[in-house]
């Protein structure tokens, strides 16, 4: 089991490491051309995915997700749905939809 896996796991990273270089925008490589990342990780799998993990890609804080920064650089916090006024409005309004709908449908 151990040797299988010493086989699987850096070719997992190899893998994910390629898919996400070729997939990843050019504005947000860093230090080395795209073309140049991804012969670097298809050569030297270990090396290379390592590599464009650490230092190839261009790291965004996450802006949607719990703990991440919103807009103008202050913490964003989750927020529960029977806590977020915008999802309370939008069930509302879908339940006035719902009304309306049967509404009409008994008139004809």
């Amino acid at each position: 089991m151990l040797r299988i896996l010493m086989f699987v796991v850096p070719l997992a990273l190899s893998v994910y490491a390629f898919i996400d270089c070729i997939s990843t925008d050019e504005k947000d490589i860093r230090h080395m051309p795209k073309p140049l990342w991804a012969i670097l990780v298809l050569l030297f799998p270990l090396v290379g995915s390592i590599s464009w993990l650490i230092a190839g890609k261009k790291r965004h804080p996450s802006a949607g997700r719990p703990g991440g920064w919103a807009a103008g650089g202050r913490r964003q916090q989750w927020v529960a749905p029977d806590d977020n006024p915008e999802f309370l409005k939008s069930l509302s309004e879908e339940d006035r939809e719902d009304r309306d709908k049967k509404k009409d449908g008994d008139d004809s």
